[in-house]
């Protein structure tokens, strides 16, 4: 496929920000004429190729869209999780091209950083993904509780009765404190298996999930790495070893009580009053994105997603100590890592093919992608076909920019480091 962008000029033009609760008119008007942040967009041409050889061009921006700052989204947001984005990213898209009360869905939800930032904007939130560490991320934190009832809550469970205490463990953890994490698995457990979970077990399972390790006193563990990627036992023991360190004693109840107000600290009853009107309508499926018949044909009026980039990241090796704690065995979870661009693409084709079905007519994706293979390989070149065979037709593609001084190449745009810094969100529309 060809690899080439060719730059154009573009005149600007400043308009008004979109209210939230309007969809922009225009999107390609609104995207090349945005100067939020002081900077032109510049414009240029992707250029693809679809199944069928056909040539393919789609007009192309360039700009700083949403800001880098950490701390411009809701502080509801901050569950670790690898590889996801930051909510700036959903929230530019859900307050251009939907209406409270419209359906916003992401078939690779990870995190949930879609159908978090979609509630919180009032929009139904639908979400997809194989790996069920996804729920337990994501549900709670449509139905937040109140701190003092979460701090009652951790009160009443007993953390010195556990059915296992795996040593291996201790290489993360001090024993007293490996014993209250197996006391709290062994009750969740037991309510999940009776089927008395409630909104307080479920936040509690979350919260405690994202401290299970970590590099700071804020986690139950030793100095590890981020939350976001468990190493293995022996890499740990590396570490320990390394670093001449032995796994402190930690409260795992103040720690998920010092982190569960962190997470609500935003939710203000205005907040709360939003996400409760729109929790009982959310979907939150965990199967594979191409079949999902849970989803009504012609419901869902924006898709904001990020898929799975080929094997850069590995997601079932990174969340084993995650599954364990819930009780989920790793390895019977498929998670989708294609090695090979083709079987990517044909992954996609086929997740395409069902994003046009639950699509109402005039319904819009914006599909981030990212650059692999030392950024050599643009996805958004090979997401085009997939979109374009699946009936989509491609709007635009979207290049947010904020940090890099260079431009290399034929692209305009170059982080000048490997790996993937900049986001590339292509867009489609069900005619």
């Amino acid at each position: 496929m060809p690899d080439c962008v060719l730059e154009l000029p573009l005149g600007y033009t400043p308009v008004a920000p979109p209210l939230p609760s309007a969809p922009a008119a225009d999107l390609e008007h609104d995207i090349a004429t945005f100067r939020e942040f002081g900077q032109q967009t510049r414009r240029l041409i992707t250029a693809a190729k679809t199944f069928g050889g056909e040539a393919v061009e789609v007009p192309t921006f360039v700009n700083e869209f949403w800001t880098a700052r950490q701390r411009q989204a809701s502080r509801l947001h901050e569950v670790s999780y690898r590889a996801c984005f930051k909510p700036q990213l959903p929230r530019f898209f859900i307050e251009r091209l939907t209406r409270p009360g419209d359906c916003v869905y992401d078939p690779f939800m990870g995190r949930g950083t879609t159908p978090i930032e979609a509630a919180l904007l009032g929009r139904v939130p639908f979400g997809c993904d194989v790996n069920p560490l996804s729920q337990t991320l994501v549900r709670p934190r449509l139905r937040p509780p109140m701190l003092a009832n979460i701090e009652e809550r951790l009160q009443q469970i007993v953390l010195d009765e556990h059915h296992e205490f795996p040593e291996d463990l201790l290489a993360f953890y001090h024993a007293e404190t490996l014993k209250q994490i197996c006391s709290l698995k062994k009750y969740l457990l037991c309510r999940r298996t009776a089927r008395s979970l409630d909104d307080l077990d479920d936040w509690i399972a979350l919260v405690a999930l994202n401290r299970l390790t970590g590099h700071s006193a804020g986690f139950f563990s030793v100095y590890t790495l981020p939350p976001n990627q468990a190493v293995s036992v022996q890499s740990q023991r590396r570490i320990n070893e390394k670093r001449r360190q032995v796994p402190p004693l930690r409260d795992i109840r103040k720690i998920i009580l010092k982190k569960s107000r962190i997470l609500l600290s935003d939710c203000t009853g205005a907040v709360r009053e939003r996400l409760a009107g729109v929790a009982d309508r959310a979907t939150l499926i965990t199967g594979l994105s191409h079949a999902t018949p849970q989803i009504a044909s012609g419901s869902v009026q924006l898709v904001v997603t990020s898929p799975p980039f080929l094997d850069v990241v590995q997601y079932d090796a990174d969340n084993w100590l995650r599954c364990w704690f819930l009780g989920i065995d790793a390895k019977t979870v498929n998670i989708t890592m294609p090695r090979k661009l083709e079987e990517w693409q044909a992954v996609m084709a086929a997740v395409f093919q069902e994003l046009y079905r639950v699509l109402a007519g005039g319904g819009q994706v914006a599909f981030e992608v990212g650059e692999v293979h030392g950024g050599k390989t643009k996805l958004e070149e090979y997401v085009l076909p997939c979109g374009i065979k699946a009936g989509l037709v491609p709007v635009l593609v979207l290049i947010n920019d904020q940090e890099f001084t260079k431009t290399a190449n034929c692209w305009g745009v170059n982080n000048m480091n490997k790996g993937t810094n900049t986001n590339r969100v292509v867009v489609f529309k069900k005619p």
